[in-house]
């Protein structure tokens, strides 16, 4: 529905010159690059469900329940009326409405619930859209998406809570698992001490009786430092066995129907993230079952951080998307010096730089969700998706604040103002970049792929050449990229330079291939070029701003 507030006179003053409300948004209708990318990477037949889900994340209301959520954060109830522990958390209502919205649209299960070709793609495209207007529901429905692979090690345990985990209708009563319609998923890894280094743990595990291994029952004592959606029906968690670092299925009840041993110590106060509730959380004896191989437990948790850093990525890009929705919209509504500030060259500069750089970030993710998508039955994909989801997370992430700030500084002072959603999308920003692994740690990650997975190299490479010849400054920057690889040492210390000149070439061979010459030339002159800071709204002279702005939704 549209709220309209239609501008009235003040006693005072006559009010103009204020842009109107931006009203339902057409989520899915006026990105090209989306609609685009979803065709190209093969997942065409989901289109009339991403529709459709677009309308109802765009609306107004969805917007309010947003802004609500967010205003009334989650609160810790640690007991119940008669001093009894529960350990639980209670939410605005408004945030039970947007995880119904996201459930029931089979937003976290939507790749599983649909396994063919280009799945992954359209999951992605769910999750970008309803990130535009809310980030913090994204945590559990992300979680929950990436838990189903890591569940697979242990047959017996994925068949029973899989299943659980597929259903599309929202069930927010704290009871156990088997009597609910639906559950979510989550999972604590870090420690105070150790943070990303998980290795430096010290939660302890013990068989809870003879039997041990993949299955088996153990009992858990510890400290968990970050557990966000602690209202999750199960999380995943590592700790170590008498043979090592192991990871284990930990359910919220016990199959007794008592509450596990899950003791909430405080909510965090975080910087953005509002809506979503993140706790530290104590293992008192909690009952849990072991998840893969004993010893191997990173091994096993990382399949799930591979599917939460594909969410990242694209979270990222679609702060970025909603970011430049709402630049485009302030800047042409408002006059400036007897003009639209949209008519407005360097504002035309800024707007159109902001403009490809959510581009870029969206057909990337969209060709990454192919990769992961097309994973399991060809190779190269699947050492694509291995190494592209690290440069994907690192590189999209890390522009994506930046980039909010300057949409917001488009605005002036009313970008500034709670009343927009500009603060808001800036705050949620970070996250993506720290959460599942900070810069550093994915970066290494890159590392480790190039020069231990034989596949990692030959993908990438084959990818980015398959421009080769579409635009001078990429196949300069794809020689430079090559040479920069295969200089010996040093490699930890170069490993950001390398991570990001990986990026802007995939980025720029995809816009090369696919986009428009206006949008693809502009991108790879002023990445690529001679000269770039970094700063937004300084394209070099011959771009076309009218068309890279009306590809981005823009009216001129």
């Amino acid at each position: 529905m549209n709220i309209r507030s239609p501008i009235s006179n003040l006693p005072t003053h006559e009010v103009t010159n204020v842009p109107p409300p931006l009203g339902d948004q057409d989520l899915y209708g006026k990105d090209l690059p989306l609609q685009e990318g979803l065709r190209r990477e093969g997942a065409g037949w989901a289109e009339r469900n991403i529709i459709d889900f677009a309308m109802k994340a765009g609306t107004e209301e969805t917007l309010e329940w947003a802004n609500q959520a967010n205003r009334y954060p989650p609160e810790m109830k640690a007991f119940d009326r008669n001093g009894m522990r529960i350990n639980q958390v209670t939410f605005h209502p408004a945030y039970h409405n947007l995880m119904d919205l996201a459930i029931a649209n089979d937003l976290p299960s939507f790749a599983w619930n649909n396994p063919r070709s280009g799945n992954h793609v359209a999951h992605g495209a769910l999750s970008y859209l309803l990130n535009q207007i809310e980030g913090g529901v994204l945590c559990p429905m992300a979680m929950s998406y990436a838990v189903v692979p890591a569940l697979k090690a242990t047959p017996e345990i994925a068949d029973v809570w899989i299943p659980r985990l597929l259903a599309q209708e929202y069930d927010p009563r704290d009871i156990p698992a088997e009597e609910k319609k639906s559950i979510t998923m989550g999972m604590f890894m870090t420690e105070k001490q150790g943070g990303s280094d998980v290795r430096a743990n010290s939660t302890k595990a013990r068989p809870e009786g003879t039997k041990t291994g993949p299955g088996a029952a153990y009992i858990l004592t510890g400290h968990k430092f970050f557990c966000s959606a602690p209202m999750s029906d199960a999380f995943l968690s590592l700790a170590y066995t008498e043979n090592g670092l192991s990871c284990f299925l930990l359910p919220r009840w016990r199959p007794d129907g008592t509450r596990n041993g899950l003791y909430i110590q405080r909510l965090k106060d975080k910087l953005g993230n509002k809506s979503n509730a993140s706790s530290e959380m104590e293992l008192v004896e909690a009952w849990g079952l072991m998840l893969g191989e004993e010893g191997r437990g990173v091994r096993t948790i990382i399949e799930m951080v591979q599917g939460t850093r594909y969410y990242c990525a694209v979270g990222s890009a679609a702060l970025m998307r909603q970011a430049v929705t709402q630049a485009i919209h302030h800047a042409a509504h408002r006059s400036a010096f007897q003009k639209r500030l949209l008519q407005q060259p360097l504002m035309q500069n800024v707007l159109a730089d902001l403009a490809l750089e959510s581009e870029a970030a969206t057909t990337l993710f969209l060709r990454l969700g192919r990769a992961i998508s097309d994973a399991g039955t060809d190779p190269a994909e699947a050492a694509l998706a291995r190494i592209g989801t690290a440069i994907g997370k690192y590189w999209i992430c890390k522009r994506t604040p930046g980039h909010i700030y300057e949409a917001m500084e488009c605005h002036g002072g009313p970008g500034y103002i709670e009343e927009t959603i500009l603060p808001r999308l800036y705050r949620e920003a970070p996250v993506n970049s720290i959460w599942e692994g900070s810069g550093n740690v994915i970066c290494l990650d890159v590392l480790r792929a190039l020069y231990k997975d034989p596949g990692a190299l030959p993908a990438f490479f084959a990818e980015v050449e398959r421009a080769k010849g579409g635009n001078r400054n990429l196949d300069l920057h794809i020689t430079r990229l090559k040479a920069e690889v295969d200089e010996q040492g040093n490699f930890e210390a170069r490993a950001r330079r390398i991570t990001e000149m990986m990026a802007l070439a995939w980025q720029a061979a995809l816009l090369v291939q696919h986009a428009p010459s206006a949008a693809s030339d502009a991108f790879c002159a002023s990445r690529l070029g001679n000269y770039w800071s970094g700063a937004y709204g300084t394209l070099p002279e011959g771009i076309d701003f009218t068309a890279i702005l009306k590809r981005a939704g823009a009216s001129l």
